[in-house]
């Protein structure tokens, strides 16, 4: 990622469900920076992309029950 956009402000406007999910993760993650929370949600999503692009999967391997579910993007 380029260094020049690294610390460039925005602002981000979401309604009240994704203001709610924000608040709710955050709290679950234990932290008050809620740009920590979108960045490992877009982090996310870029690996789900990148794995679509390459023709493979990105999914949640569950080893109890021996189960791979798929991230749908």
């Amino acid at each position: 990622m380029d260094d020049r956009f690294s610390q460039a402000a925005v602002t981000v406007q979401m309604n009240g469900t994704a203001a709610e999910l924000l608040a709710k993760l955050m709290g679950e993650l234990g932290t008050e920076d809620p740009m920590a929370v979108l960045s490992r949600a877009l982090g996310m999503l870029e690996q789900g992309l990148a794995a679509r692009r390459l023709g493979r999967r990105l999914g949640v391997y569950d080893a109890q029950t021996q189960r791979f579910m798929d991230l749908v993007i």
